[in-house]
């Protein structure tokens, strides 16, 4: 299991280092095959995404990729209701948390399969 975990990392690291959500995946390997609740699970991805996220921000800002007008919005609500979630999540039972986890990926993949933007033409790199 230890060579599986180390695979693991590597390859969420890989899609992290990405922007793509890497850390998605890593909740749902430990959950799903190491079967760890989802709370701890959870919070070992907020330590991994410490390490992971500051390689790809540093990326996508020399590539131009932030939108740094949108970066102020995000992060002003995110702290706050980042905050207000932990406190909440921390009474809830690991069951509700996996449906919530689950349901909020599906929504998340439902809509970029069926509604997703088509690549903004400043992003393309220019040959």
């Amino acid at each position: 299991m230890t060579w599986l975990g180390i695979a693991v990392g590597i390859a969420t690291g890989i899609i992290s280092g990405f922007g793509v959500g890497g850390g998605s995946l890593l909740v749902l390997y430990l959950t799903a095959v190491t079967g760890m609740a989802q709370y701890d699970a959870s919070g070992i991805n907020l330590l991994y995404f410490l390490f992971c996220a500051p390689a790809a921000l540093v990326s996508h800002i020399r590539h131009k990729r932030v939108e740094w007008q949108a970066v102020i919005w995000c992060v002003a609500a995110g702290v706050v209701t980042s905050v207000a979630a932990a406190f909440l999540a921390s009474y809830m039972q690991d069951g509700w948390l996996r449906r919530l986890f689950g349901g909020l990926l599906l929504y998340i993949g439902v809509r970029e399969l069926f509604f997703g933007k088509k690549t903004d033409e400043k992003f393309e790199k220019k040959s």
